[in-house]
Formats: C-alpha cells, structure tokens, sequence
C-alpha cells in the first residue's frame, strides 16, 4: 500500500493524520490545493510558505497543486483528474481523506477515484464531533482560528482551538466546523518535530457562494 493524503493544514487533517501514522500508516506525500495567483490555499487562505513548513514539521514531502483563483468546476476537475492519473503512474494505491459526515463530499470523491487504481481513505468518517473535537485538543495538538463566516463571526479569528472555544461556540455550530462554520491552522504538537512560527496580521473578508467570509492573515 501507498498513501497520500489531502492536507489542508488543519485540525481535522492533522488528526486524521495522527490516527494514521499510530496504526503505522506513514502518508509518502501530502498534496493541497491553492491558488497561484493569491500563493494561498483553497479553502482556508492560508499562505503556501505555512503550508510548507508544517510539512517540513512533519517530516513528509508536500505537493503543491495550483488552481486558478474562481476557477469553474470544470477547470477543477481537469487539474484533480492530473493529479490522480500521476498518482496512479505512481503506483499510489490509497488517498487519505479528513471528512468527517458530509455524505455529499465523501460521494463526489468516491466518483473521482471511481475510474483510478486509487482507493479512498476516511480514518475520522461518521466520529461524534464533540468527541473528535476534544481528542485532539487532549493530544496536545494547536490551532487557531483563520477563516469564520458570518455564522460564527469575525469575533472568533485568531482564537485558540481550545476547551474554553469549544463551550463558547453556539449551539448551532459543529465543534470541528465541518458545515464549513471555520477552518483552522494547525502550528505544533505531536509528529511536530517544531512548532511553525507565525504572528497574526490583517483580516480581511471576501464573500463567497453567497455566505461572507472572514480571513486572519498569518504572516
């Protein structure tokens, strides 16, 4: 078996990563999307410098994968289909994902590896939140804050992933933010052979699919 695994630089990735490297299972890469034009990941805006030296923390090669900023879903797909075909020449056998319950995600990429030699990998699938939440704060693992919507609030950026965030979060919000509530950026903890150093900047607010956004620049 050869595992990859989609990292986004987060807690879920980053448990989802533990669990894997305790059974054993050591990932020969992690590949992120991002943009060229804004050198920022997909999702969670964070800049790819970070990005690199968690994995260098890590110790496990990082990939790259660029995508057009507001690309359509077309252009998505071209480049994920690339990907997956270099895996596959690879020899690549499994990719590792952190999702949580979203059926409709774990769905849409079941049907991208469905005409590949590459099986999906869930090592956090149908877990309590709450539960999943707490493990990886006992572990010793820290994060912060640096993408909320509007549901959640620009209040929230920059906050520590913590037990005290943890019961000030509305009841309506999931603990790990896995509706999309907020993303995080892992710095330290266990399998980090340093912490990533990183001071906070601006903030900044972009609307996207119709639900506004707020960014923490780490710098």
């Amino acid at each position: 078996m050869t595992l990859v695994f989609a990292w986004s630089g987060g807690k879920d990735a980053t448990l989802a990563l533990h669990r894997l490297r305790e059974a054993g299972v050591e990932p020969v890469e992690l590949f992120t999307t991002g943009s060229a034009e804004t050198d920022r990941t997909s999702m969670h805006g964070v800049r790819w410098r970070l990005i690199r030296e968690q994995a260098n923390a890590l110790d496990i090669p990082h990939r790259r994968v660029d995508i057009p900023d507001n690309a359509d879903n077309e252009t998505y797909e071209k480049t994920m289909a690339a990907l997956l075909e270099d895996y596959a020449a690879r020899d690549v056998t499994e990719i590792a994902f952190a999702d949580l319950y979203l059926e409709d995600i774990r769905e849409y990429r079941e049907r991208n590896l469905q005409n590949t030699p590459i099986d999906g990998r869930w090592p956090l699938w149908n877990e309590p939140t709450d539960e999943t939440a707490r493990e990886f704060i006992d572990l010793g693992y820290q994060a912060t804050l640096v993408c909320v919507t509007d549901h959640l609030g620009p209040d929230f950026l920059g906050r520590t992933y913590d037990h005290d965030l943890l019961a000030d979060l509305p009841d309506d919000v999931d603990p790990c933010g896995e509706n999309g509530e907020f993303h995080t950026f892992v710095h330290d903890g266990p399998h980090f052979d340093h912490p990533v150093q990183f001071d906070h900047g601006d903030t900044v607010t972009r609307a996207l699919d119709d639900t506004t956004h707020h960014y923490l620049d780490l710098t």
